[in-house]
């Protein structure tokens, strides 16, 4: 079986297990390691491997053709992206008309951004400038942008480019909605046994809670340099309950993102029924 998911930390934690055969079972995979963005695209386009982990941001583009997986994703609490700026300002109204690089247009990050944007920067930011989220921080640092979103272990790292947290996005949706935040989704093309594939997405993600210590030299091997201390932080963060499970608050917050998101015209309306 062919599957795409990222190279950051809690992605190849939860599927390490299944990459190495340890899933009674379970079909091999065939694993391509590729930026969220880059497997978005990939679904949107019809042109991906049969399994993806792509932003439930993108899912409104996908959903006749894939399936939601109820588990192996990352949704959570205080895992939220941030706004970082140069300065040390928390005025939102200092965005207004300013330069903001986001990982994705087609990100979980990027609707949060733009329903909170809509309360809180009078008049909306300027130039929104895609880039890949590795490269937002120097970009801050250096002045070619004015904010940037950012997403993953820059949660742990943006003070050691001498910025500044303007607002919490993962805060700020809790707060205003008392749900938890829909980040990756794992999808499976629906002509395949999705119960199948969360069946074993949830034994791997099992497997690895029960041995994580078996993970720990893949998991760094594709953590593009991340501290060994950096990398657990990220995987404790973004591997919860919900990975193992979405239950009802997982379901009611990716519904609360999509319909909100459509009403602003950020996303094609969903069918919930297409969600389960």
């Amino acid at each position: 079986m062919n599957i795409a998911f990222s190279p950051c930390p809690n992605d190849t934690f939860v599927f390490h297990a299944w990459v190495h055969g340890l899933i009674p079972g379970a079909p091999e995979l065939n694993v391509s390691y590729a930026d969220i963005d880059v497997t978005n695209h990939w679904a949107a386009d019809g042109i991906g491997p049969e399994v993806l982990k792509i932003s439930y941001a993108a899912l409104p583009w996908v959903l006749k053709d894939y399936a939601l997986i109820p588990c192996g994703g990352a949704l959570g609490r205080g895992c939220g992206p941030l706004v970082l700026t140069l300065s040390d300002s928390r005025d939102p109204a200092s965005l207004s008309g300013k330069r903001v690089a986001v990982p994705s247009e087609r990100s979980t990050a990027y609707l949060l951004f733009r329903l909170w944007a809509a309360q809180n920067v009078p008049g909306g930011v300027g130039e929104i400038v895609v880039m890949p989220f590795h490269e937002i921080m120097p970009a801050v640092r250096d002045g070619r942008i004015d904010a940037g979103l950012v997403i993953h272990e820059a949660r742990f790292t943006y003070p050691s480019y001498g910025l500044s947290m303007m607002a919490d996005m993962g805060s700020w949706w809790e707060q205003d909605t008392g749900l938890p935040i829909p980040l990756g989704a794992i999808i499976a093309k629906r002509t395949l046994d999705a119960k199948a594939i969360a069946d074993w997405t949830r034994a791997s993600v099992r497997y690895a809670w029960a041995h994580p210590e078996q993970s720990q030299s893949y998991v760094l091997s594709h953590a593009q340099e991340m501290s060994p201390d950096v990398a657990k932080q990220h995987i404790d963060l973004y591997v919860n309950e919900f990975t193992e499970n979405l239950g009802d608050d997982g379901f009611a917050a990716i519904e609360a993102l999509l319909v909100r998101a459509a009403k602003e015209n950020l996303v094609p309306p969903v069918d919930p029924k297409l969600l389960r």
